[in-house]
Formats: C-alpha cells, structure tokens, sequence
C-alpha cells in the first residue's frame, strides 16, 4: 500500500491538479466512483487508480471493472487520496486517465460553438446539458478554460465522457466548415430584437456562446445567419452562459417535439 506524499507517482499524479501539469503530461484527473463508473461505461482508457481498501470493500464490481481497464493499480492510503483528490471529501478513487482530443467531424442535427469560456463549472454544466439535450457535439476555442479541468470533469456529473468535443483551433473556420454542410448558425447577443424562440430551431442547427463578460467575437457573430437574445426583465444584465445555454436547447426539443 502506497501511504507516503513523497511517493514519485504520487508526486506525479499531483502535478494534474494545475493546467501545466495536465499539459505537460497530456493526462487529467478523474475523481470520485460516479465518475470513474461513466468513464468504465464509456470505455475511457485508464492509466494509473488509486484507491482505498475501504472503497475497494464498498465497490467490489466496479473495483473488478477499473482493475481490468487500468493499466497500473494502487491500493493507497486515505491520506494518499486526500492528496490527490481536488475536492474537500474524496470518497475513496481517483484515476489518471489520457487526453483525447476530437477530430473536427459533421454535425448533422444540432451543436454548439463556445468561444473563450472562462469558467469551469459554467463549461461543465454545459456539457451536462448538452448530452441531456442529445446535440451531436461541441466546439470549444483553444483559449477557453482547460477541457480538462478536474472541476469541468466534476460539474459534467459524468457526462463529460458522453459527448463529442473539439478544442478547436480556428472556430472561424469550423464555423464555415459547418455551414457548409448546411447547418444556420445561431449567435446569442444581448442586443438583437430577435427571441431565440422565433427562429425555426427544427433545422440542423449550430449555436454559438460567448465569454461571460465579453461575449461573443465579432467575426463569429459575421458568420452568424442569425443573431438572437433572450429577453430579460428591466434591470437584469445578463444570464448566466450555462443557464442560457439550457434554454436555447430545450427550446430545440420543444420545437422538435412539435
């Protein structure tokens, strides 16, 4: 059993907590049973898990599935996990696991574009809810938040391993790939005096999301075949991305469901 911080692996494993590190190695976090239970689901590679012989008591199935999908397996100390673990109470688990990036590839339904989203929790509720919304998948620019962030991973409650993404390089550029393949695009501005629900969202669709302060870039909003808001009351500046996110999207499965 590992029990010491000074453990080279454990060392190592601690280095994902910062983006560097994640960069550097090309590895993220993945904490906690639920997580480690989607990841399993999906079939998501596993390099290093640690765990606890209390955890490993509770969850013999899942710790059978983890240690055939794991290329190396620790029994560690709570102390260990404490370590490793970036929330307050870990309950036992945590993994390393590869970075997979995407290929760019067609969207033939519904996607969304986010440009330069700065917040975790905001990009991983998004995630969340854009597999409970079924959208084929999600464009996200290289200087939004790290994909990879351990609370992005925890906000998507799993559904990180369930959804399509490209960090993309040039959204321009994918956004005319997009069009192309006959999607209208959709960009959400505070200004426009078109409802979101006034546009007929029955059509192969690609929405685009901006940054929580700044918004969207202009050169995305050109490309846009539509601009649309979503109303607010006087004195209310603004929503929330991931909120505004949610609402755009079930307003696809309304007017799908027509």
């Amino acid at each position: 059993m590992l029990t010491s911080l000074q453990n080279p692996l454990v060392k190592q494993s601690r280095q994902l907590h910062q983006s560097k590190g994640r960069r550097e190695k090309q590895l993220f976090l993945v904490e906690g049973t639920h997580l480690l239970e989607e990841a399993c689901r999906k079939d998501y590679p596993l390099i290093t898990v640690f765990y606890t012989p209390k955890w490993q008591e509770k969850n013999k199935s899942l710790c059978e599935l983890v240690c055939q999908k794991a290329q190396r397996i620790e029994l560690v100390s709570d102390r260990i996990i404490q370590s490793l673990a970036t929330t307050v109470n870990p309950d036992g688990i945590v993994a390393t696991a590869p970075q997979r990036e995407g290929k760019f590839w067609q969207i033939t339904t519904l996607g969304i574009v986010l440009d330069k989203i700065q917040d975790p929790g905001n990009l991983g509720t998004i995630i969340r809810t854009a597999v409970a919304t079924n959208i084929d998948g999600l464009f996200l620019s290289r200087d939004s938040v790290d994909l990879y962030h351990p609370k992005v991973v925890r906000a998507s409650a799993g559904a990180w391993f369930n959804l399509d993404k490209v960090i993309s390089e040039n959204l321009e550029n994918d956004i005319l790939q997009l069009k192309a393949q006959g999607l209208q695009v959709l960009a959400t501005v505070p200004n426009s005096n078109i409802n979101y629900w006034d546009i007929d969202l029955r059509k192969p669709t690609l929405i685009v999301l901006g940054n929580e302060g700044s918004g969207i870039s202009k050169d995305l909003i050109n490309l846009a075949d539509y601009s649309v808001n979503i109303p607010l009351s006087n004195g209310v500046e603004s929503l929330n991305v991931a909120i505004s996110t949610a609402i755009i999207l079930y307003e696809v499965q309304r007017q799908r469901q027509i």
